[in-house]
């Protein structure tokens, strides 16, 4: 155990940062409580030059995942993290800056807002260093159970609660199935490693129906976590329900959560001679309807957070099209799991800039008090009367939609080609066909940004007094037009990312599970594995 603290010093210096947050945010002077976001940032920046510069793992199923997917996660969380300055206590500090009320530690929660951010990256950055089904499920959940309480107090309205509810009942179930699955997966093949799995299923002793039940219950479930068909129906009112700037995070550390377990156990399962064929038929028939429902369903609403909230399990279905291609040959192009790695943080960055729009612009509400913008007729005119945040919109929306030279189009295109070298020539044309239904719905936000004249009988808006909201949305901007410039070395650092290892040679130690004493399985396991 003590070797993997190798791997670990990232997550360690974000649960000490999380531990320092959460004593300067109960501090009775404001000055320190303010220091919250700056200790949060650099925290994260700390975390992510030593997650960058952490060795590979050679007992890996994907060696080299670690400084690539630590390095990306601490660069996507400080863009968000720069998103989430006022969220929280802003009327509270309001009513003590004024003299209204005294400071009082058990109203105020700060403390707890910023550290569940820290919790759920720490959870995340665990998962691309899992090398067990036990590992996986913990750091599955340190990553999801945080959100749920972040969900429910990001406004002071019902709606956010009402949101909270609904997203952690359905996340509890999710759990409970991709749990259950992980158990049959133990039950069938007598392990709960990696590694030993990999080994089980190259030998052929772990297809059986017991594990092939285990993996794809354990895929439905972390559906939940991407978002995807069965598992979406939460996605588009918890993203209206919760801030623009916590339902940023949302749609990336879940879904980034998500598609680095599936990589994880689809490598340890499967590749070597091609995925289960019961795995594959799940997978292209949750790819295509993740896609299609998604995509369909976005063109109907007329709030923005619900747009982006279908979009969002529309790339979901976009990116499990790279899973199904798998590693190829191992050359970028035909790397399916690469183009996953390159997708997710294009769409980290663009997502979180088109939410920042959204943060960082308020209206009087009729009750009293602010509220983010959210319709559609919101942004219209807004390249004139906010440009910044305007042009910002108009170059994320377009990167989601995969303009070129943008970002998002060099991420969106090896999901093709990936997918065209696997021979997946049908699902390929759905991917196709899916963008050209999705360029409407983002042309459309896009238009009403840069072609439309402001409402006049409308609500005026302004921007919120939190400068930092808008500088995440620049950054975010400015990272999906330079970002395209040094694609290239995005490409070499995801394509040695996602190279499959070889995890049976490093433990050569490990027996099959036929050839493993009794006393290894649990004994309904020997009994279902003799049959």
């Amino acid at each position: 155990m003590i070797e993997k603290l190798a791997y670990l010093w990232p997550e360690i210096t974000l649960f000490a940062g999380t531990c320092l947050v959460m004593l300067l945010g109960l501090s009775p002077n404001a000055a320190i409580r303010k220091t919250c976001l700056l200790v949060t940032l650099g925290t994260l920046a700390l975390g992510g030059i030593l997650g960058s510069n952490t060795p590979s793992n050679p007992d890996a199923i994907l060696p080299d995942l670690i400084p690539f997917g630590k390095g990306m996660i601490a660069s996507v969380g400080i863009i968000l993290v720069l998103l989430m300055s006022g969220v929280v206590d802003r009327e509270e500090e309001d009513a003590i800056a004024a003299g209204r009320t005294s400071f009082n530690p058990l109203r105020t929660t700060r403390a707890e807002f910023y550290a569940f951010i820290l919790f759920s990256l720490t959870g995340l950055m665990l998962t691309t260093t899992a090398d067990s089904l036990i590992w996986l499920f913990l750091a599955l959940e340190l990553t999801s159970l945080p959100t749920y309480v972040m969900v429910t107090i990001s406004t002071r309205n019902t709606r956010s609660q009402e949101a909270g509810i609904k997203y952690f009942f359905l996340g509890a179930l999710g759990a409970a199935i991709f749990l259950y699955g992980f158990a049959l997966l133990y039950g069938g093949t007598g392990t709960t490693k990696l590694a030993e799995l990999h080994e089980v299923f190259a030998s052929g002793e772990g297809v059986n129906s017991i594990s092939i039940a285990g993996l794809v219950l354990s895929i439905i479930g972390v559906s939940f976590k991407i978002a995807a068909v069965p598992m979406h129906f939460y996605t588009a009112d918890v993203y209206q329900g919760a801030s623009s700037s916590v339902s940023a995070f949302l749609a990336f550390v879940p879904k980034t959560a998500g598609f680095i377990t599936l990589m994880l156990l689809l490598g340890a399962v499967g590749w070597d001679g091609g995925l289960p064929e019961p795995v594959r038929v799940l997978l292209w028939t949750v790819a295509v309807l993740t896609m299609t429902i998604g995509n369909v369903l976005a063109l109907l609403q007329g709030s923005v957070k619900r747009i982006l909230a279908y979009s969002s399990i529309a790339h979901s279905g976009y990116m499990l099209v790279g899973l199904i291609a798998g590693p190829g040959d191992g050359s970028f192009t035909e790397n399916g799991l690469a183009a996953v790695l390159l997708y997710l943080l294009a769409y980290g960055i663009t997502n979180a800039g088109t939410f920042a729009v959204l943060a960082s612009l308020e209206r009087r509400a009729r009750e009293g008090g602010h509220e983010e913008i959210d319709s559609v007729e919101d942004l219209f005119g807004l390249c004139k009367t906010h440009p910044g945040l305007g042009w910002t919109m108009v170059l994320c929306a377009g990167s989601l939609l995969g303009l070129p030279p943008l970002l998002g189009f060099f991420a969106k295109l090896p999901l093709f080609t990936s997918a065209i070298s696997a021979g997946e020539i049908t699902l390929v044309v759905i991917l196709g066909l899916n963008s050209a239904i999705a360029a409407f719905y983002y042309l459309r936000l896009m238009g009403a940004a840069l072609l439309k004249d402001p409402d006049a009988l409308a609500e005026p808006v302004s921007h919120v007094p939190f400068p930092t909201r808008s500088l995440a949305g620049v950054l975010a901007a400015g990272g999906v037009v330079s970002l395209s410039v040094f694609v290239g070395s995005l490409m070499d650092a995801t394509g040695d990312a996602a190279t499959l290892g070889d995890p049976g040679e490093s433990s050569s130690s490990v027996e099959p599970a036929e050839m493993r004493p009794e006393t290894d399985l649990p004994e309904a396991a020997v009994t279902l594995n003799d049959r």
